[in-house]
């Protein structure tokens, strides 16, 4: 399981105005170009964002569904990834002080990627994770000024 958290300097509005925008995504998770929202609902549960990962050379087109919204505190999404299975993606929104704190927990939930996780696919994850809320903070902030 690859859990990460972050402090991010503004609100937690503002958090949640950037991972409600699912054409945003792209500007903050790791890998993903051309995100899109699929049907105008997301982030309501059941919303589809579409986009694709880039690796190098290796292109993919994947799908993330929304299972639960739970705002001003939680999203949980699942990322399919074809015959890999999918990934449970589940974030925390933490008022802190005039600041957020941001929880992001990761894990494998069904097919291959499943059945074949261990410790090292989870030090990649936090590398990745890291970056990815580093992004996200960055995003926010940006928008924001600051919150502190």
């Amino acid at each position: 399981m690859a859990v990460q958290h972050r402090l991010v300097r503004c609100r937690p509005d503002r958090v949640w105005e950037v991972l409600g925008d699912g054409n945003r995504y792209a500007s903050w998770v790791v890998g993903t170009h051309d995100a899109r929202e699929e049907d105008g609902r997301w982030p309501r549960e059941g919303a589809v964002l579409r986009y694709r990962l880039k690796l190098g050379p290796f292109t993919y087109d994947g799908r993330t569904v929304v299972r639960i919204h739970r705002p001003p505190e939680r999203i949980e999404l699942e990322a399919m990834a074809g015959g890999y299975g999918s990934a449970r993606i589940a974030i925390e929104v933490v008022p802190w002080g005039a600041d957020t704190l941001v929880v992001l927990d990761e894990h494998p939930l069904r097919g291959r990627g499943f059945s074949v996780h261990h410790a090292a696919i989870d030090a990649v994850a936090q590398l990745r994770h890291r970056g990815m809320l580093a992004r996200l903070a960055r995003e926010c902030e940006d928008g924001d000024g600051g919150g502190s």
